[in-house]
């Protein structure tokens, strides 16, 4: 007589805690190297897209200082070659930076959801254990809104490069000749619409100046509108969990309320900035008598 032997089982992948060990692993790492990318790679990476990078901060600054002179003296609305150069370069800066935020907050965002996930299994846990979770889930939330931040900040600085380059300019302490010429753009923009002919420069300052809040305001109005988004989801879905599930109802409540407040900041945030895009000239004014 014959037995047949029970079928044998593949084992799932390892977990602790209730995480996918495997998965959080892969995230952890991928998180790991483009917070190391977003760092080290944009000037590399955008040297060699535009032909040549800038050896050091204080290289930079010191060129930007002298072609920004250039160009002001020169009174065309064209950037010289020195200023173009840069312009360029800084346009790629941001948009490697931009890019690779991207990235982490997609990754930020997956590892956050595998936590909270795992947290809100953790019935049979220790409450160090659920703590602990908690605590990690929490920490990645702020790694993903901090990657959203420089998504937005670094979309700006790569769609209105000249405006973000300028506020590298030392305005509080300049020397030789820009300090001449930073004192006659005041006196411009103090001046600006109404104090005569203006300045082909100035006039290009201003345009692109309304254009870096412009790309700040659209992009905050979308994440206040998702913000508001993800509170109704958390709130609806809060609604339908039974009472006796008070940890999912807790994490819920939570989220909901959460980004609800992040909506509001946002927005204000969105609405200041297009106040500034309909009229950039007083925010410009004030950046280069040192108010910002």
């Amino acid at each position: 007589m014959s037995t047949t032997p029970p079928p044998t089982t593949r084992p799932g992948p390892p977990r602790t805690a209730g995480v996918p060990v495997r998965a959080a692993t892969v995230l952890t790492a991928l998180a790991a190297g483009l917070i190391s990318a977003f760092v080290l790679a944009p000037g590399p990476v955008a040297g060699s897209m535009s032909g040549g990078g800038y050896g050091s901060r204080r290289d930079l600054d010191d060129r930007l200082s002298a072609s920004f002179t250039d160009y002001w003296e020169s009174g065309e609305r064209g950037f010289p070659p020195g200023l173009r150069d840069l312009v360029d370069y800084w346009s790629r800066y941001h948009l490697v930076k931009a890019v690779t935020a991207a990235l982490l907050l997609a990754v930020l965002i997956a590892l956050g959801a595998l936590l909270w996930k795992a947290f809100l299994r953790a019935s049979g846990r220790t409450a160090g254990t659920r703590a602990a979770l908690a605590s990690a889930a929490a920490v990645v939330t702020a790694l993903a809104l901090f990657s959203l931040a420089m998504v937005m900040a670094n979309i700006q600085g790569a769609v209105a490069p000249f405006s973000s380059l300028m506020s590298m300019l030392p305005v509080h302490r300049p020397h030789g000749e820009l300090a001449g010429v930073l004192d006659q753009i005041r006196r411009q923009l103090a001046a600006y619409p109404d104090g005569g002919p203006t300045p082909p420069p100035v006039e290009v300052m201003v345009s692109d100046f309304g254009r870096y809040h412009a790309v700040l305001a659209v992009a905050a109005t979308a994440v206040a509108l998702l913000a508001a988004a993800v509170s109704v989801v958390s709130w609806r879905r809060f609604a339908a969990v039974a009472a006796s599930d008070r940890r999912t109802r807790r994490v819920l409540r939570s989220s909901g309320l959460f980004w609800a407040l992040m909506a509001a900041a946002v927005a204000v945030i969105a609405v200041a900035n297009t106040a500034t895009t309909a009229d950039p000239a007083p925010a410009l004014l004030a950046f280069f008598e040192g108010g910002w």
